[in-house]
């Protein structure tokens, strides 16, 4: 392995993985959801705002349409 490395002439390219990203965002969610999920978070050991993220992008990949009583 070398000592030394000149990445000067290497050329770069676009993240082919961008688009999979998570964006921060602001949003304002009720406590009593916040305290939902935070206990699913304990039951499962999954941080809770990927239990979060992951039933949002459940509902938008199976196109779920909320129903106003």
């Amino acid at each position: 392995m070398r000592a030394h490395y000149d990445f000067a002439k290497m050329k770069g390219r676009p993240n082919p993985y961008a688009k999979h990203l998570k964006r921060q965002i602001t949003i304002r969610i009720g406590s009593d959801t916040i305290e939902y999920f935070r206990e699913m978070s304990d039951k499962t050991g999954i941080p809770y705002q990927n239990l979060m993220d992951s039933y949002l992008s459940e509902c938008a990949a199976n196109k779920k349409e909320l129903k106003w009583a």
